[in-house]
């Protein structure tokens, strides 16, 4: 089983992923017009305004919240760490560089997230990649085998991993045995899913600013203090990623493979453009400016804020420290990470990271467990003892993770969300035409000095294709404060 999942993980990782996530991010980057360069200041203007909402929806930074909830994670502690061990430094700078293009990526895929969602029984929004397959391609086979890719990834297998993180993080701090963490992550996790997706919107909203905003200060200071080293790590990072670290030793072509494939590996896993799992999130938003390509804004910063921002934290963590000694480690994952910023700060350094891993990477598990929910109601329709039985199922999966091994539940992650990109990609590649119409649409407005709002009648051939009464009364739902 495991040389299985190593194989596909070498077939998927090691040439067709490649190719697809950079070819889609240099896509959209050139159709948008490098829309996240150009734009990238109008980000924080769209964010001002993020807090307006209907009874339908959630609020843009309550979607903000709960997409990062689900990006900032084990991917920006644990993550960089296995990538700093496995690809060297330079892995660093080829997520730097996926993030970047995955911007243009977010954009378009939740954008198309917001045009195509509809509402629940409950009448709360849902949407995402399976909802636009189905509307905007007409391709509900490939909605399904989307949703059950997402499922087994972000219902199963990444709250596993969650899990993992937690209860190693919390052993390496207090010496807590794995059993009890993972019982205690099972009942706080079913608190908070069984409330539904306002709940999980809300808890989002109240953990996620404040940790990240902690972890980013004491990431400052660790820079501030050593400031001196900042330029020789920054110049190791760029140097390892072209092989210039290695052209002495032999093996050019081998390190520069490794450390592009790992380095965009553990970029997608954090930041997840591209992926289709934040469009989940975007969807269930009423966005403002009302019109779809609002949330693409906004998950375009939400890319920028994970990777950019708080893995770049710990990546200056680790190699300012001194405990990075290279690849030949047997030191990675959450482990390094405590090492190294209880080196830079004292012993309350690891309990830190065990600590705030515990709230990243919980709130990942909700948030996780939302993008799965409004997978199965698409496949299900509403059956609600259907999403009961789900409930039970996702918890379990987190018991496991709290005591499976490392690399196995690292290895299925990498698979399913490998499987999940490939689809999402081809459908919103194929799709294109109607991210670059709706970018035009917003910014020909704004430029008019206008709010952009999206009228479903202006787009005929949009029109048929969208949940009657969405888009029909657009803003004026939204109260104005």
């Amino acid at each position: 089983m495991v040389e299985l999942i190593n194989l596909m993980n070498d077939l998927l990782w090691g040439s067709v992923l490649v190719y697809l996530l950079v070819g889609a991010g240099v896509f959209f980057t050139v159709r948008l017009g490098f829309i996240q360069f150009r734009h990238f200041g109008h980000t924080f203007s769209v964010l001002k305004n993020s807090r307006k909402s209907d009874e339908s929806g959630i609020s843009s930074f309550q979607a903000l919240c709960t997409s990062l909830a689900a990006r900032v994670g084990t991917g920006n502690m644990a993550g960089v760490a296995v990538a700093l061990t496995v690809g060297g430094p330079g892995a660093i700078f080829w997520m730097w560089l996926i993030a970047m293009l995955g911007m243009a990526t977010s954009f378009a895929e939740s954008s198309l997230a917001q045009l195509y969602k509809t509402k629940d029984d409950d009448g709360n929004y849902r949407g995402g990649p399976a909802y636009y397959m189905e509307r905007g391609l007409g391709m509900r086979w490939m909605g399904v085998l989307f949703s059950i890719f997402l499922i087994i990834a972000f219902g199963l297998v990444f709250n596993a991993v969650q899990a993992n993180s937690i209860t190693g993080a919390m052993k390496t701090a207090f010496g807590w045995e794995p059993m009890y963490v993972g019982i205690a992550i099972v009942v706080l996790s079913a608190f908070v899913i069984f409330g539904g997706i306002r709940k999980i919107a809300r808890t989002a909203e109240l953990i996620v600013p404040v940790m990240a905003l902690a972890y980013l200060a004491l990431a400052l200071y660790v820079v501030a203090t050593n400031i001196e080293q900042v330029p020789g790590v920054i110049s190791l990072i760029f140097r390892s990623a072209f092989g210039l670290e290695e052209v002495a030793g032999g093996g050019l072509g081998y390190m520069i493979a490794q450390a592009m494939i790992n380095g965009i590996k553990r970029g997608l896993f954090s930041n997840e453009a591209g992926m289709g799992s934040a469009p989940n999130a975007a969807a269930s938003a009423t966005p403002y400016p009302p019109h779809p390509a609002s949330q693409g804004y906004v998950q375009m910063l939400g890319v920028f804020m994970d990777t950019i921002v708080i893995c770049s934290s710990t990546v200056a963590i680790i190699l300012i420290s001194g405990e990075y000694l290279g690849m030949q480690t047997d030191v990675t994952g959450i482990e390094l990470t405590q090492r190294a910023l209880s080196a830079e700060v004292g012993e309350w350094g690891g309990i830190f990271v065990a600590v705030a891993i515990f709230f990243f990477a919980f709130t990942s598990i909700i948030a996780n467990y939302s993008y799965a929910e409004t997978n199965l109601i698409f496949l299900e329709h509403n059956h609600k003892k259907g999403i009961m039985v789900f409930r039970c199922i996702v918890l379990g999966m987190v018991m496991f993770g709290s005591l499976a091994s490392l690399p196995v539940v690292w290895s299925l992650a990498d698979v399913s969300m490998g499987l999940m990109a490939i689809v999402n990609i081809i459908a919103i590649l194929l799709l294109s035409k109607v991210v670059v119409k709706l970018a035009n649409d917003y910014n020909k407005q704004l430029k008019a000095g206008k709010v952009p709002t999206f009228n479903p009648d202006d787009y005929p051939e949009l029109k048929t294709q969208l949940e009657e009464g969405v888009w029909d009364n657009a803003g004026k739902d939204i109260p104005s404060k």
